[in-house]
């Protein structure tokens, strides 16, 4: 495997995709955007790891493999030559009632993936991530 920086997972229910909006603070990158779960990199994880861990601090889901329809590994959008990673689970039977938000991100909801696809306040790489994946596993 090769060294990368982090991971996101688009996970999708019906014609939605689960997003939170970030922290609105000035240190961070992204500050207000609507986002997908995931993030840095800990220690020695691996990619699906990363993801696991990161959706379960953020949203309480405690991610089933086996929903894992798609994994891409990609540069990250910045000058580095970082690696990063990117999943896309089928989820129709994940119920709001154990979405918990952790303590990062202002919100979550289940956004209509045309509009998280089209939104001007939405990470701007995760929408390109996103589409390409959709093109990959068309419905």
């Amino acid at each position: 495997m090769t060294d990368f920086g982090g991971a996101k997972i688009a996970i999708l229910r019906g014609d939605n995709v689960l997003t939170l909006q970030r922290d609105d603070r000035p240190d961070i990158p992204y500050p207000g955007e609507w986002d997908l779960p995931g993030g840095g990199r800990e220690r020695d994880e691996t990619p699906i790891q990363t993801a696991t861990r990161e959706l379960l601090e953020e949203l309480n889901v405690r991610l089933d493999p086996n929903k894992i329809i798609y994994s891409a590994e990609e540069l990250a959008d910045n000058d580095s030559q970082e690696r990063v990673h990117f999943f896309m689970a089928r989820w129709d039977d994940l119920f709001d009632d154990g979405i918990i938000l952790g303590d990062e991100g202002l919100r979550w909801c289940w956004m209509p993936t045309p509009d998280f696809l089209s939104r001007k306040d939405v990470v701007k790489p995760l929408r390109g991530r996103l589409r390409r994946a959709l093109k990959v596993r068309a419905f």
